[in-house]
């Protein structure tokens, strides 16, 4: 599975692998159940995430880990938002520092 993100006028082609989506599940599942909890996206406390705003949140450390060149970080974040959000195919990250700006891409909307 492609995900392609967005920063500025960098593009990222990520090929998410199928064991990636497959096998993470645990750790996605602990993920969730952190959220679960409500989550600060940015300046807002939002206190029941929808599915929406678990990959944003998701997305936040997705951009975090290919700017730190993170790699199996990005990976695992990006299996994430593949399972949790069927049919996306890329992210747009707001780099202004808001993690509600980041908005998900469905079909041809890159």
């Amino acid at each position: 599975m492609v995900l392609n993100i967005y920063v500025d006028e960098q593009v990222y082609e990520l090929d998410v692998p199928q064991f990636v989506i497959d096998e993470a599940e645990e750790m996605f599942a602990g993920m969730d159940r952190d959220m679960d909890q409500g989550w600060q996206m940015s300046r807002t406390w939002i206190q029941n995430p929808d599915r929406v705003n678990r990959c944003q949140i998701t997305a936040d450390k997705l951009l975090t880990a290919l700017q730190n060149e993170n790699e199996k970080l990005g990976m695992l974040m990006a299996g994430y938002i593949v399972k949790r959000m069927p049919g996306v195919t890329g992210i747009r990250m707001s780099t202004e520092g808001d993690m509600l700006e980041h908005e998900l891409l469905f079909d041809n909307q890159g």
